[in-house]
């Protein structure tokens, strides 16, 4: 049950549904007797992008198990849920609605993982006229002022540079100075294929079987969300704390060992394989980053884990995942209107429901639309690259990813996609365009074996839309490549075929924008 509101509020605290942590520096020195907690689940942060009825029952289920934990220490909750009389359907709408009825004396919240909930929930304050405090959210090891530092006089942001400067502060898988192993980087070692024999035997996943109130939230979604993408009777992530600590715990002990060779293959049917599915506990703040990397640390310590394993682990969390959030606050607003390539063309339908004969597209999408999940190298060099190559453009993609995976919030989905996969923001996130043929595919996955394109063709019936799609890249945009020395090997392979071959390549080019592939 929950505790009385007060007659008078002193702060409001607010809390939205990526910050589900009960040691957050918002809940810090509140007291029940003066202060209230705020949540609301609003429609409009599932329309805003058409958020998948998955992603959207992960958030919703978790804040209300949340707020389930809260009522249990005492702090007194102004909750509103989707469907209630008092819904006003947008967050702005609903946090208005609590100031005029309940005039609080102030607001106090912690910084939104999104520049627009940012300057909504300033903009309500404002209007309101009402003092508000912004807390920097210290979930995370870096500041904005850590990464303004490491990014002042800089030409080019590199996270390798960033990461080496984190893992040395925090000492990090360091000993007397140096980096265990005598390398900061393992990722050589990291992308061995699986070959011809596949995936040795891949653990079996903890069940999260839903719960009385997750079943009720399933069923507000599919009734509320009828015509979203996605589908719920697979849905099996965790919801609360505990259960984002038992996913920690199995990952460490049953998939980190064997994670970092195979951590960029792909196979069929394998959609989960030995990585950790807990990038969406961690971005609700069911976990905390410190903790996962104590933990993968201690693995290695202890001889559980090899190096290869535990380092490039580690330097998704510690690294690359810090780096991106740095990239997103130094360069919002403006970021998200970044098109670098000029990419103008609209994001076909079949990433919505993965009706493609191209059988890497198919099973990735599906995939998705099933789980909510996808990992690193199939969301970077299949459905990422082919919206690259395609030349979609970077915000409609940029809107998929971030309505479709379980895991994304706009401070982590955004570099990601617009910077790292669609090269959108012209090299501040990646010092490159990731492009490849379909070879690339062959090579790492076995999506190809069975399907009716050849990687190695280019032109022709059987022509692999990847390849054909890497070399009109290369062509499109080769006077903007030549100036990127990483670019150099691709522009003189390029410049092997014939006037004639090429032609040919750009005419298959336009027939795959045209018609469905």
């Amino acid at each position: 049950m929950n505790a009385a509101l007060p007659e008078k509020i002193r702060t409001l605290v607010i809390v939205l549904g990526d910050q589900l942590d009960m040691e957050s520096v918002a809940l810090r020195g509140l007291d029940p007797a003066k202060d209230v907690i705020w949540m609301a689940e609003v429609a409009g942060e599932s329309t805003y992008v058409w958020s998948s009825k998955i992603r959207t029952t992960l958030f919703v289920s978790a804040m209300r198990h949340f707020r389930e934990a809260l009522l249990e220490k005492g702090y007194p909750v102004l909750y509103t849920e989707l469907g209630s009389k008092e819904n006003k359907g947008e967050l702005d709408k609903q946090l208005d609605a609590s100031l005029e009825k309940y005039k609080p004396e102030t607001i106090k919240y912690i910084e939104p993982g999104e520049h627009r909930l940012l300057k909504t929930i300033s903009s309500v304050c404002k209007k309101n006229k009402i003092d508000f405090e912004l807390l920097e959210d210290d979930h995370f090891l870096a500041s904005h002022q850590d990464f303004e530092t490491h990014a002042e006089g800089r030409k080019q942001l590199r996270m390798e540079f960033f990461y080496r400067e984190i893992r040395k502060r925090y000492k990090v898988l360091i000993e007397d100075g140096k980096p265990v192993g005598g390398e900061w980087n393992f990722d050589s070692s990291n992308r061995q294929s699986f070959g011809k024999q596949g995936p040795e035997l891949v653990p079996q996943r903890r069940s999260f079987k839903p719960d009385d109130i997750t079943k009720t939230v399933i069923k507000i979604v599919n009734e509320s969300f009828e015509d979203h993408p996605g589908d719920l009777e697979n849905f099996n992530w965790p919801v609360t704390r505990k259960e984002a600590l038992q996913a920690l715990e199995d990952f460490i002990k049953d998939c980190l060992p064997n994670f970092g060779k195979h951590q960029d293959a792909m196979w069929t049917a394998e959609p989960f394989l030995n990585h950790s599915l807990i990038s969406s506990s961690l971005n609700l703040k069911l976990l905390n980053p410190r903790e996962v990397i104590k933990a993968a640390e201690k693995a290695y310590r202890d001889g559980k884990a090899p190096i290869e394993s535990v380092e490039g682990f580690i330097r998704q969390i510690l690294g690359w995942r810090e780096y991106v959030r740095g990239i997103y606050w130094l360069y919002m607003p403006e970021y998200l209107d970044r098109n670098a390539l000029s990419a103008q063309e609209a994001l076909p339908d079949f990433y919505w429901t993965g009706e493609t004969s191209m059988r890497c597209m198919n099973d990735c999408i599906t995939q998705t639309m099933k789980y909510g999940y996808a990992h690193h190298i199939q969301r970077l060099m299949v459905t990422g690259l082919f919206s690259l190559m395609y030349g979609i453009n970077p915000k409609e993609i940029h809107a998929w990813y971030l309505a479709v995976y379980v895991d994304a919030v706009e401070w982590v989905e955004l570099p990601n996609t617009l910077g790292m996969s669609q090269y959108g923001d012209g090299g501040v996130t990646a010092s490159k365009p990731y492009v490849a043929t379909g070879k690339y595919i062959q090579r790492m996955s076995n999506y190809c074996s069975g399907c009716q394109y050849n990687p190695a063709e280019s032109v022709g019936e059987n022509a692999c839309p990847f390849t054909t799609l890497y070399w009109d890249f290369l062509m499109r945009h080769e006077n903007s490549l030549k100036k990127n020395n990483r670019m150099a090997m691709q522009l003189r392979n390029l410049n092997r075929l014939s006037e004639e071959k090429k032609d040919k390549i750009q005419d298959q080019a336009k027939r795959l924008r045209c018609n469905k592939i």
